[in-house]
């Protein structure tokens, strides 16, 4: 089931990330729910992963970035085949961090700590 996520946005009131990665928190809040969507009340999820579509690229770079921030998402990845990258956006002291890979570097996240993951390979997968 697609996950949906609740934001304050004056262009949606939802994103379906292609990955999101619950807390156990969120999943107790979850459980029992008929419809996968994470409400404004609820906490928020732990990492989000979106791969970028050509047509709606600022989308994901831009009004997605604030609107995870606003909701307290600690990951924000962007995968972007076209440009072969992968951001990596980590809440540090109240602010996003960006870091970007490309190639054969191992991405870096603070949530996942121990993740042994190459740009090309989140890439190509």
């Amino acid at each position: 089931m697609k996950t949906e996520i609740a934001v304050h946005s004056r262009l949606v009131g939802v994103h379906a990330p292609d990955l999101v990665v619950f807390s156990e928190e969120l999943a107790v809040a979850m459980e029992g729910a008929t419809r996968s969507l994470i409400l404004m009340d609820m906490p928020p999820p732990l990492l989000v992963v979106e791969v970028v579509n050509p047509s709606q690229e600022s989308r994901d770079y831009r009004y997605k970035r604030s609107e995870y921030a606003a909701r307290g998402i600690m990951e924000y990845w962007i995968v972007d085949a076209i440009a072969q990258k992968v951001t990596v956006f980590a809440w540090v002291e109240g602010f996003y961090n960006e870091q970007v890979f490309v190639g054969s570097e191992i991405v870096f996240s603070l949530l996942l700590g121990n993740l042994e993951l190459k740009a090309t390979q989140i890439l190509n997968s």
